[in-house]
């Protein structure tokens, strides 16, 4: 069993619905969705170039899959990600575009968020001590010979290349592409998901993820609000603007 903690949209975000369905799985149930129709691409097309991010689901990686350090279980874990969450205030991301990420595609913020940013380096940091040291086998799983000084560093400290100053939020919506796949796949991306991107990207909740035995699809374990719930109006949510929490910060 490994776990994760990520970032996804509610079961009920209509950006949740369009991802399940371009990748072909909800995150939340494990099961497959109907891919959308799209002028100009197979559905075997659609599949190949999402085989990656299916497995894993639409997601945010915030701390990548970990196996749990001696000593500790699941509940030590939803323990303090409850409390930890708790202490935490939700904000926006002002806007998501299509865009590539190394080899990738996926939904990227258009200008960087220094509170995802924050938000990152803190869950890192909280949850380190839950996590089992990397095995030789993993570490090279990770390709550390392509890695630059400052990945390496990461791999071996935090056991993932791309996080502190390396990590770069971003939702993943395929596999590695060469140039011109991904060019090709760019035009009928954003007709899928720019109707899903007009507005800010709510930041209100962590998941946690599973995975239950090596290579088997991850799925959203649990979801915890960012804030005190008991503190909050009935019915209502506050999110602040990121402008906002810089202003205030």
């Amino acid at each position: 069993m490994r776990y994760a903690i990520c970032f996804t949209p509610a079961m009920g975000d209509p950006l949740s619905a369009a991802a399940a369905s371009w990748l072909g799985r909800s995150v939340y149930s494990g099961e497959s969705v109907e891919p959308p129709s799209i002028a100009g691409l197979r559905v075997s097309e659609i599949a190949f170039h999402t085989a990656v991010p299916r497995r894993f689901g639409f997601h945010a990686m915030i701390m990548a899959p970990f196996r749990l350090a001696e000593g500790v279980d699941e509940v030590h874990l939803l323990r303090a990600l409850m409390h930890f969450t708790s202490d935490e205030t939700p904000f926006a991301i002002e806007r998501l575009e299509v865009a590539r990420l190394r080899q990738c595609l996926g939904l990227l913020p258009q200008v960087p968020s220094h509170a995802m940013h924050m938000l990152a380096a803190r869950v890192l940091q909280a949850f380190d001590r839950f996590r089992a040291p990397l095995s030789e086998d993993e570490i090279e799983r990770c390709d550390p010979d392509r890695l630059t000084a400052p990945q390496f560093t990461n791999l071996h400290r935090w056991g993932d290349p791309f996080v502190m100053e390396e990590y770069r939020f971003h939702l993943k919506l395929t596999g590695p592409l060469g140039a011109d796949v991904g060019r090709r796949l760019e035009a009928p991306l954003r007709e899928a998901f720019e109707p899903h991107l007009t507005t800010p990207l709510a930041v209100d909740s962590l998941a946690l993820f599973v995975e239950p035995e090596t290579g088997a699809p991850m799925r959203v374990h649990s979801q915890h609000p960012l804030g005190k719930i008991s503190a909050r109006p009935r019915g209502e949510r506050t999110v602040r603007p990121e402008t906002q929490l810089r202003a205030s910060g």
